[in-house]
């Protein structure tokens, strides 16, 4: 009976989950939203082909129309039209070469042992793209599809073409899809992060309780952070495609792309990421050797400073560059004093480092080293 309390668990789970999407869908605007509006117009658009070419125009192989109009409301109004175009042109050349060998040949059999290994060889062709496997479903529909002829041929295209339009119609027309509120999110995460995880690592240094356990679960979270600098790069990918060809952006001027703002904020995290995972290594390493080999505790205490005034200055960084204030003149200002105090801070610890470690060359290489980071860093937190 174990398995049906794992099965019941599951459920139970699975149930949670469902119930939780719901109403983050019905709260306000987030991920659960945007998959929910996009599966309802997946569905009107299947219905509208449907009700022309099946109920209204009663065509032999009407399924084709509701089938490509589901497939094309695509994540982005861009990729409907770009994969709408390839998926028609890959569907007409297997259609075409299917009835033309049949009908030269007067057998399916004989031509679809010829026409497939062709058709999925031009489903590879790089011009069609993903929607290259449409080639040898094109041919599949006439030589599946009863008696092949040149009219039957025509009538599979012209279904495809208008369910392919219907499709893109109802994505561009009904709450066409754009991402630069996810590209905002995942920036703001990442910020976020960044910053809990350096006031923490600081607030260790900084009172002397850390040991290997603390140390490894900064730098897990540090190689942690790393990965959230790749879904934001990603999300700010998928929000400049969102804008292509979107008539709510022209129709809403106030809603700008993402431009080298964004881009420039994900290169700073990402140069973010790199030295919060060098300096975590350093700091668990640290830990695997013995108790008097550690840094004297003025040291850490001066490095924890500068660990937190590095927190404090990327959380303004993020403020000005995609926060809600981010054209705040007080805010800028804040974030050049912040990064002002940084390079003192900096400056200190340089000054103290030779006389903490004066008998520990490769000691002061590796705090030399971090130092040199911990400037490009703050050079880079200024805002243009």
């Amino acid at each position: 009976m174990e398995w049906m309390h794992r099965a019941d668990r599951a459920a139970r789970r699975w149930a949670g989950t469902a119930v939780t999407a719901v109403r983050r869908a019905w709260e306000g605007p987030g991920r659960e939203r945007d998959l929910a509006v996009q599966a309802g117009k997946g569905a009107l658009a299947a219905w509208v082909a449907w009700a022309v070419m099946g109920w209204w125009l009663e065509a032999p192989m009407a399924f084709v129309a509701p089938w490509v109009a589901v497939v094309l409301v695509e994540s982005t109004v861009y990729r409907s039209v770009a994969h709408g175009l390839q998926q028609l042109a890959a569907i007409g050349v297997g259609t075409a070469l299917a009835t033309a060998v049949a009908l030269l040949l007067n057998s399916t059999m004989a031509a679809m042992a010829l026409v497939l290994p062709v058709a999925l060889l031009l489903g590879q062709w790089q011009r069609l793209g993903s929607q290259g496997v449409y080639a040898a479903t094109g041919a599949l529909f006439v030589l599946t599809g009863g008696e092949v002829t040149v009219a039957g041929s025509a009538a599979r295209v012209l279904e495809a073409v208008f369910g392919a339009a219907v499709g893109v119609t109802v994505n561009v027309l009904i709450r066409p899809p754009v991402y630069l509120r996810d590209a905002r999110a995942a920036l703001e995460d990442t910020t976020r992060e960044a910053y809990e995880l350096l006031s923490a690592v600081a607030d260790g240094l900084a009172t002397g309780e850390w040991d290997a356990h603390a140390a490894g679960d900064w730098h897990v979270r540090a190689l942690r952070l790393g990965r959230l600098v790749d879904q934001a790069r990603s999300a700010i990918g998928w929000s400049r495609e969102s804008m292509r060809v979107n008539p709510l952006v022209r129709r809403k001027r106030a809603l700008p792309p993402p431009g080298e703002a964004y881009a420039d904020a994900v290169d700073v995290l990402d140069y973010v990421a790199v030295h919060t995972a060098g300096v975590t290594r350093t700091v668990w390493e640290t830990t695997d050797s013995e108790k008097e080999d550690w840094p004297a505790p003025e040291l850490t205490r001066a490095y924890a400073d500068f660990l937190r005034h590095t927190a404090r200055a990327i959380r303004l960084y993020g403020q000005t560059r995609f926060g809600p204030g981010g054209s705040d003149d007080s805010a800028a200002e804040q974030l050049r004093e912040a990064v002002e105090e940084l390079h003192r801070t900096l400056d200190a610890f340089r000054r103290q480092l030779p006389g903490a470690v004066p008998d520990d060359p490769a000691a002061l290489a590796t705090y030399g080293t971090l130092l040199a980071q911990a400037h490009r860093l703050a050079d880079q937190l200024v805002q243009d």
